[in-house]
């Protein structure tokens, strides 16, 4: 399949944009962390939201039709009473997936949309290429196909066949991937000096950085040392219980431990968080406290992670009959070979330790979440 039959498909459904937009009589959940309220008249001007107007109670009196507002000449209401309007999902990590894989881009992007997703981080570019997921933005953003906003983040070294041996190597790479249309950069570590120097520059540059701190360089720096040095968020776990290793640079690695394995290389990562600092201690706390003071996002994951701790339960779920693409169901078969299809030799002892891994990181990343509020140092694991 070549990249013009992957990519997405030309707009011939639903109209649109309109100078004004008005969604009447809707319940409104703002984001903020308010309860809902409505009935409401949202008006979208020019693809803004200008304005809410609360119409009345649901029972109580009601604005009168001279009053509420109008949509104009070009514009276009919706009668959508007992709909719930709330602000766009945003998928800070997500693949458009490429031929072998995925039906087409179209079939990922109506996926997206049709559960609320308008925005979509794409870190790596893989396959699919730089050039195709920047063309893809563009077209989103002219409206030329049904998809969500997307943001392009270059895999580190996409395009080059020659490892970095320098950082001004690595500053040079960074400034191709800005001039040929990347938002951002996905990292792996890297060599110290090197990976330094990738994140510096990038943030010079006005590119975001997202990095999956895998254990081949997590030796070099783990996530607290990348966000010092602007790391712009840490990618699933990885690199932040070894920035609480006691004595220790790196995990415990057994005898016959195989990193590429992926047998070998998840069960032993279930064991991780237990070698870590424990919740509520001193590196526990000066851990986060740092994290959040450099501004870095932790972006979890914690949906691919699932199957490690419960993977007869995530393998059979009901809809998969229905809705899982062929081509996706035979990627994820156990010993496929493909990345993530390690479930032929998973068993009740590995999700056992996906359990605990579970209990600890999320604690984390709720004290991570909590930020400054005092309260979170009294907060008991349980």
């Amino acid at each position: 399949m070549d990249a013009n039959s992957h990519a997405g498909v030309s707009r011939d459904v639903g109209d649109g944009p309109y100078d004004r937009l008005i969604l009447r009589d809707v319940m409104v959940i703002d984001g903020t962390g308010a309860p809902a309220y409505g009935p409401a008249d949202v008006v979208i001007d020019k693809d803004r939201i200008s304005r809410i107007h609360l119409v009345g109670h649901p029972t109580g009196p009601r604005l009168q039709e001279a009053e509420r507002p109008a949509h104009g000449p070009g514009g276009r209401e919706l009668a959508l009473a007992g709909h719930t309007v709330l602000p766009g999902l945003v998928d800070a990590h997500g693949h458009i997936g490429w031929p072998s894989i995925a039906p087409g881009a179209q079939y990922v992007y109506d996926l997206w949309l049709g559960h609320g997703i308008t925005t979509v981080r794409e870190p790596g570019c893989f396959v699919n290429g730089l050039d195709f997921v920047v063309s893809e933005a563009h077209r989103a953003e002219r409206g030329q196909i049904a998809a969500p906003r997307i943001h392009p983040y270059a895999g580190f070294g996409l395009g080059r066949t020659a490892p970095f041996t320098t950082p001004d190597e690595a500053r040079a790479w960074v400034a191709e991937a800005a001039g040929a249309g990347a938002a951002g950069l996905k990292l792996w570590g890297y060599r110290r000096d090197i990976f330094e120097a990738t994140i510096r520059e990038a943030s010079t540059l006005g590119l975001g950085t997202a990095c999956h701190l895998q254990q081949s360089y997590v030796s070099q720096a783990h996530s607290l040392d990348a966000a010092r040095w602007g790391l712009g968020s840490v990618e699933h776990w990885y690199g932040l219980p070894e920035a609480m290793l006691d004595g220790r640079r790196v995990q415990h690695f057994p005898a016959g431990y195989n990193y590429e394995d992926e047998v070998s290389r998840f069960t032993e990562s279930g064991r991780l968080w237990r070698q870590a600092a424990e919740p509520g201690s001193a590196r526990w706390a000066e851990t986060v406290d740092e994290l959040v003071a450099t501004g870095v996002t932790l972006d979890p994951t914690f949906n691919v992670y699932q199957g490690l701790r419960d993977a007869a339960r995530v393998r059979t779920l009901e809809w998969h009959a229905d809705y899982a693409a062929p081509a996706l169901w035979d990627h994820w078969q156990p010993g496929s070979g493909g990345h993530g299809s390690f479930f032929s030799d998973w068993g009740t002892e590995q999700e056992v330790l996906w359990k605990e891994n579970f209990r600890l990181w999320m604690a984390f990343v709720k004290e991570f979440r909590d930020g400054d509020d005092p309260r979170r140092r009294r907060a008991q694991v349980r």
